[in-house]
């Protein structure tokens, strides 16, 4: 039987990023290729931070659900060059992030540019779709989030930040 990329796409589906359980390494764009030469599969990762402390979860988790499925050549490389983006998430894990209760992030000439990212800025209320909001801290539960809250419902959320 002949592997394909797409059966080991579909493989690595099941690996959820450790901080925010709803999404996928697909949703979040973090896999960003699959190679297979010969017998050997090559996962490509780049990390949504540099020194992301979910990585090595994550490459445990890959290796995991590699392994449960017969594949035992295989090489998992990380690269950062070009660094992660927003822009990469799926607009499917955009939702499961909001119906989770995190603010995905806003496009990205509305709020990546770090002159407009400031307090006044209005990010939907993941809760009740407010845009009456205000940010706590440019540090949410993560680095890779930040603390608002909504001034209707009153709400605390995380934002996920455009980078």
């Amino acid at each position: 039987m002949t592997i394909t990329k797409n059966d080991i796409v579909k493989i690595l589906s099941e690996v959820m990023d450790p901080e925010v359980p709803v999404l996928s390494i697909i949703d979040l764009g973090i896999l960003r290729d699959v190679k297979i030469i010969d017998d050997r599969v090559e996962v490509i990762i780049t990390p949504t931070y540099t020194g992301c402390p979910a990585m090595d979860m994550i490459q445990t988790n890959i290796r995991s659900v590699l392994e449960q499925n017969g594949f035992l050549n295989y090489k998992i490389s990380t690269i950062l060059s070009p660094a992660w983006t927003t822009d990469w998430m799926s607009e499917k894990g955009k939702e499961k992030l909001k119906s989770f209760g995190i603010a995905p992030p806003m496009p990205k000439q509305h709020i990546c540019n770090p002159a407009l990212f400031h307090e006044e800025e209005a990010i939907q209320c993941p809760l009740c779709q407010s845009y009456n909001t205000k940010m706590i801290s440019r540090f949410g539960s993560t680095a890779c989030k930040a603390l608002y809250q909504c001034n209707d419902c009153h709400e605390p959320f995380d934002y996920f930040k455009c980078h």
